[in-house]
Formats: structure tokens, C-alpha cells, sequence
């Protein structure tokens, strides 16, 4: 690798072939949709080996923008722009409004939201679902799990489970449309009346189930999020277990700095 002027490092071939790419992209020159160049079209494009296309193309998919298909190469997502996940989306009067958190802030990003209930049922509970619960592992539990998709793209896969004894008298629950302002609205209107939202959230690569749920490519980012709903009793009825495309999320929170 060779030096710039000022003994500073100059930028690897394969690392500027990529920006331009990336540049296309972004611009518009290579559209949502459209194949990226095959690896010989680069090659005599940039007059460089193989090899580099290649370093090059690893970067190019580390953007987020593209999507590697078996035998016929990069193609450039169609995917919606990013939407931002705010600390205000879990506001009472979202629910009163009768606004679920997703559809609110889908509508508020003038996205189409489209909810595809997976399963709602009794389920033992996971060791971690439990621990948070406050249930012993294995424990039989109400599960929700649905698939989010933005202007039919699927962004979100989220499972909820509540305890048994909280939604055994709330038949909205077991519904696949709960009614206006979602599960917790619902909660709500039965008592138990939520004092906080507490969320965990880790970035990792997709597994291969994940990916394919998600129509990723293989590896992609995505955030783990799991989600704790508190009520003013201090009881978690509620954790959400749930897994977003990374590209699809900017995450905004108001952090108080007094007291």
C-alpha cells in the first residue's frame, strides 16, 4: 500500500471503488431494483484485478444498500427510508387516541404499516421472558407474535408474552386485532396502568432464519430489542422479544439531566 503526500496513507483502490459505488447508489445512478455491475464489468471498468472488485464489493454490502442474490449477483434494495424509534412513542395519549406505538409512528413518517399476526397463544415461557416476568422458566404464558412490514417491506419481527393470570379475563387479548391502541391499551383498560417502558437493546448480525424473515442478506445488522412493560405496581406484564432490520432504525431518546 502506498503513501500520500505528508507521509499520510493513502486510500486502498478496492476502498475508494467502493465509495463510488456507494455514490451511485445514493445518488440515484444505480436505482432501488437495478444489479449492481458483474464483477468483469468492474474489472474492465477500473482496470484492476479481480481481487479488488471483490474487497471492494465487501464494502459495498457492509453499506446496508445491497443484497447479494445466489448466481445472479448484487442487486440494490428496495427499501423504505429509515424511521425513527423515539422515547415518546409509548405516550398515553397515543393509546387513548387509539394509536398502537407502530402504526403511530409509521403514519407520522407517512409510511404504509401493515401488522401480519404470526401466533397468539399459550406458550412456555423462554428462561429470559420468564426471569423478567418474575415466573419460573416454563411457566405457560399468552404469546403474540407478529411481522411488521413499511411500504411492504418486512422491517420487524416481535413476540409478547404476558402472563397467564393478567390476560386470562381479557379476551380482546387472544384476538388478533385488539382493538384501538393495541395490548396495552387494553391492559390499561383493564388496571393495570403502566409507569414505565424499559428496553435492552444489542446490535449483531442476523442468523440465517433472521435474514430470511426479514428479506436481509445473510449477516446483516439487526437490533435485538427486548422490552419491559411496568406498571405503577412495580409488576412487568409484558416483555416484547423483538428484532428490527438496522437499516430501518434510528433510535431517539430524551435523557432528563436533572432530577
Amino acid at each position: 500500500m502506498g503513501t500520500a503526500v505528508g507521509g499520510e496513507r493513502s486510500v486502498p483502490r478496492y476502498v475508494q471503488i467502493a465509495d463510488e459505488i456507494v455514490q451511485q447508489i445514493r445518488a440515484g445512478v444505480i436505482k432501488p431494483g437495478d444489479m449492481v455491475p458483474s464483477e468483469s464489468e468492474l474489472v474492465d471498468r477500473y482496470g484492476v484485478s479481480g481481487g479488488t472488485i471483490r474487497k471492494a464489493m465487501v464494502e459495498v454490502r457492509a453499506s446496508g444498500l445491497v443484497e447479494t442474490r445466489h448466481g445472479k449477483g448484487s442487486i440494490v434494495k428496495d427499501r423504505p427510508p429509515v424511521r425513527h424509534r423515539s422515547s415518546d412513542r409509548f405516550r398515553r395519549s397515543l393509546r387513548q387516541g387509539g394509536k398502537a406505538a407502530y402504526l403511530a409512528e409509521s403514519a407520522q413518517s407517512g409510511a404504509t404499516a401493515k401488522v401480519s399476526v404470526l401466533y397468539i397463544g399459550p406458550m412456555e415461557a423462554p428462561e429470559d421472558a420468564a426471569e423478567r416476568l418474575g415466573v419460573p422458566a416454563g411457566t405457560q404464558v399468552l404469546a403474540r407474535r407478529r411481522l411488521y412490514f413499511r411500504n411492504g417491506t418486512p422491517v420487524e419481527t416481535a413476540t409478547s408474552y404476558l402472563p397467564w393470570d393478567v390476560v386470562k379475563d381479557i379476551p380482546e387479548l387472544f384476538a388478533e386485532n385488539p382493538g384501538g391502541g393495541g395490548i396495552y391499551a387494553r391492559l390499561e383498560d383493564h388496571g393495570h396502568e403502566f409507569e414505565e417502558f424499559v428496553e435492552t437493546l444489542q446490535g449483531r448480525p442476523a442468523s440465517k432464519a433472521e435474514s430470511s424473515e426479514l428479506a436481509l442478506s445473510p449477516g446483516s445488522p439487526v437490533i435485538h430489542l427486548i422490552r419491559e412493560a411496568r406498571t405503577t405496581e412495580g409488576r412487568v406484564v409484558e416483555v416484547c422479544d423483538t428484532l428490527m432490520a438496522a437499516d430501518q432504525f434510528v433510535f431517539e431518546y430524551r435523557i432528563p439531566a436533572v432530577d
